[in-house]
């Protein structure tokens, strides 16, 4: 078997579940992060720091802020984390996702100063030359914690054990994304989505297959949007509010398809779309589902390059 830390080719282990907030001796519960999964490679022997996203895409020139990671750990190790960014004491997602898409180094250098990113460690997947996945949860934890130096720009995910339901109640008090439960003895699956790790969600957001774009009065513009059944592209509506600035010019350059994309059925009241190639992924947060299946108060929050649209599915 090839050693994991020179394939560097990890894909991170997944939430399976959704759940309302509850208590259980069984599980510990952190915080949901509101950035972009990471998994990071780090050797302080070697002075390397590598940070890559679910796709597999290297991230670090993108945040080279977090260049000298290494520092931050005892031993060479694989961790599981979260990119993110923060916006007026608060975490920001489309901050994050704003940096994935640019390119130009002299302004990456610029919004380092501006907004630095800072990586959240949650999980530990490999240590001392060895891969310690089939640990449990707790065990993992420990290790992480012994081996990671926090400073302004790492930090170690921290966590409560039983009291899930008083903890929801306090991200949903400060308008946080939720809580992650997972459980105690759990081990890491890379690349499965697994009902050991259950998510209970404040804010619902979820991300979509844009499919085209509708030009209304006043500069306003909607996105449609689709998710996958199967192969086939489902038309679920439009969103509105926050399109706008670099992801909808993003958007707009996208090629010009003359019909909606792969077939996809649509109602009336799209007569006037522009329809694109569905080779874009964005997340739309919203209230709740409607009774047809639609959107209630959808806001777009940003384009996201960590996701394919086949990853897109309808319910998941």
């Amino acid at each position: 078997m090839r050693d994991l830390f020179e394939t560097r080719s990890l894909k991170p282990m997944l939430i399976g579940a959704s759940a309302d907030a509850f208590d259980s001796r069984d599980y510990i519960y952190e915080l949901k992060m509101d950035g972009e999964r990471c998994v990071a490679y780090l050797d302080p022997a070697a002075r390397l720091t590598e940070l890559k996203n679910k796709r597999d895409l290297k991230m670090l020139p993108k945040v080279p802020e977090l260049a000298e990671m290494y520092k931050q750990v005892q031993k060479k190790c694989i961790l599981d984390g979260e990119l993110m960014m923060m916006v007026n004491g608060r975490p920001d997602y489309s901050a994050i996702q704003r940096r994935s898409l640019m390119s130009n180094k002299f302004k990456i250098e610029l919004e380092a100063k501006r907004f630095p990113a800072s990586f959240v460690a949650f999980d530990l997947i490999y240590y001392e030359e060895e891969a310690v996945m089939n640990r449990p949860l707790l065990e993992r934890k420990e290790l992480l914690a012994q081996n990671l130096k926090e400073n302004e720009r790492v930090a170690l995910s921290r966590f409560i054990e039983e009291k899930g339901v008083e903890f929801f109640r306090l991200a949903k008090e400060n308008q946080l994304e939720g809580i992650v439960a997972k459980l105690k003895d759990s081990i890491y699956i890379p690349g499965k989505r697994t009902k050991d790790w259950i998510k209970m969600k404040n804010l619902l957001d979820e991300d979509f297959v844009v499919c085209g774009w509708i030009d209304k009065s006043d500069h306003v513009s909607s996105l449609v949007l689709g998710q996958f059944q199967g192969k086939e592209l489902i038309y679920q509506g439009h969103v509105t509010l926050g399109v706008s600035g670099p992801d909808f010019s993003r958007i707009r350059q996208m090629e010009r398809l003359s019909e909606p994309p792969r077939g996809m059925r649509v109602p009336r009241g799209n007569e006037e779309a522009c329809w694109i190639e569905p080779k874009l992924v964005c997340v739309v947060k919203y209230m709740e589902r409607t009774a047809r299946g639609g959107l209630r108060q959808p806001v777009f929050k940003g384009l996201r390059m960590d996701k394919k649209p086949e990853e897109c599915k309808l319910g998941q």
